[in-house]
């Protein structure tokens, strides 16, 4: 027999080379050609079986201006996991696709069919497939869960020419597929999970949902950088891009929309993980705040902000010795940005750091990539600097300049009244968000510049 022809394709781009690359020459990634078997001529013709070049496309189509469409807002049907629906912004679309990426075990087929069996009994007809698990594994994960008496659809099959027929025999409103990477395609020689069988068996249920209106999830294997695996064209293909974050020690988990079609990115949903399966946090910012007996030194509270929620997380700095290479290090923060500011403490509040080793921690595992932390960090590195603690009741936001000045951050009334509704009772803010009308319970500085912020604090004291 003759030697079947191989490709080294992209795990990144989809990009196809003959021969093994450390960098893909399409897109420039690293280590991400993988060998497939080379598909077979198609004689000219594409896969949907026109021959190539403009001669032989279908008959033009008529084209209407945007002004003549009438634009309806979509229909949501709630899934009945209000932290959820947050994400999703306010619940399943008729015929969107949904890709849910996350570590193995953090809970994303709990999830799921927690949400399918409550879909299943406000009247919706569900099917779950699996393609990792048995029926019966899947079944004990429903009692374990405490879902008694279950009428959610199951299948277990990896084919997806058997899948399709299934789906078209059944008419499910929301299709499940566990997961995606074990999912294959006949018409494709390559093994499941790769580049091509992934492409492929996402292009063809995206297609099935765009012309049935069946909302089709689909999980995701993630890569050991955390990012989903398979081509970045999946990620494309679909409307709605979730990640499902936490670490497996701890019982609280965080659902974050990286891209929506149909709402906005950014949201994040708040969990916790119990015998009985995911239950939603309604408020979260008790998961991120210490419970200290009496006010420490390093400990600020920062109000921030994930997507429409206001969320308060405590902010904790260690200043500790010196040695010749002092080390800057930052969990759920960045690190080039921590650098930064202590620059600026340095430079404009006279707060020298240089010959220390700092240490600044957002507690709960939460990741803050807004820039309005950076006032809070700076408290709390004074704060453990001079071995004082902030005042009890206290919370900080704001953005620093290099130039020492204090930018405001966006809605900041939200976030002044929900840490009121929380019990704090001091705040410094930029002098942007300073509130026109008082806030009851809520003393609040608003200062112009770190050296201003640092008399303030001085003056609480």
């Amino acid at each position: 027999m003759a030697k079947e022809k191989t490709l080294f394709t992209c795990n990144a781009c989809g990009g196809t080379t003959p021969r093994w690359l450390g960098k893909c020459p399409s897109c420039g990634a690293w280590n991400s050609l993988v060998e497939t078997v080379a598909e077979s001529a198609s004689g000219g013709k594409n896969r949907l079986g026109a021959p190539q070049g403009y001669a032989g496309l279908a008959n033009a189509q008529p084209v209407t201006p945007l002004s003549a469409i009438e634009a309806q807002d979509v229909a949501r049907t709630p899934s009945g996991l209000s932290e959820l629906d947050r994400v999703l912004g306010g619940g399943v679309v008729e015929g969107g696709v949904v890709l849910i990426g996350g570590d193995p075990g953090i809970g994303k087929s709990t999830l799921l069919l927690q949400a399918l069996d409550a879909l299943q009994r406000n009247g919706l007809p569900t099917l779950y497939v699996t393609g990792e698990e048995s029926g019966a594994q899947v079944a004990l994960r429903s009692r374990r869960l405490g879902i008694d008496g279950s009428q959610v659809n199951l299948l277990a099959e990896i084919q997806l020419e058997k899948i399709l027929a299934t789906v078209e025999a059944a008419q499910p409103a929301v299709v499940v597929i566990d997961s995606i990477q074990t999912i294959y395609s006949d018409q494709l020689s390559s093994a499941p999970g790769s580049v091509a069988q992934v492409r492929e068996c996402a292009a063809h249920l995206t297609r099935m949902a765009k012309s049935t209106g069946i909302t089709v999830i689909l999980v995701g294997h993630v890569t050991k950088e955390g990012a989903l695996a398979g081509p970045r064209v999946l990620e494309h293909m679909v409307d709605t891009v979730l990640y499902f974050e936490g670490d497996t020690h701890s019982p609280h988990r965080l659902i974050r929309a990286i891209k929506n079609r149909f709402g906005a990115v950014n949201e994040i949903g708040v969990f916790a993980m119990t015998e009985k399966g995911l239950k939603g946090v309604s408020n979260p910012s008790a998961i991120f705040l210490s419970q200290h007996s009496e006010p420490v030194p390093g400990s600020c509270v920062l109000v921030t902000l994930e997507g429409t929620r206001p969320l308060l997380v405590e902010i904790q700095a260690l200043v500790d010795g010196g040695s010749p290479a002092p080390r800057r290090l930052s969990v759920g923060l960045e690190r080039d940005r921590l650098a930064m500011l202590l620059a600026v403490l340095s430079r404009h509040a006279g707060v020298a750091c240089a010959d220390q080793d700092v240490f600044v921690n957002a507690v709960g595992g939460v990741r803050i990539s807004e820039p309005a932390a950076d006032l809070a960090v700076m408290l709390a590195i004074t704060s453990s600097l001079r071995g004082k603690p902030l005042p009890r009741g206290f919370i900080a936001f704001g953005e620093v300049g290099l130039a020492g000045e204090i930018r405001p951050a966006p809605r900041g009334q939200e976030r002044l009244k929900e840490a009121a509704k929380l019990g704090f009772t001091t705040a410094i803010v930029p002098k942007a968000n300073a509130p026109k009308k008082a806030i009851p319970g809520l003393t609040i500085h608003a200062v112009e510049r770190v050296d201003e912020a640092m008399d303030t604090l001085r003056g609480l004291e």
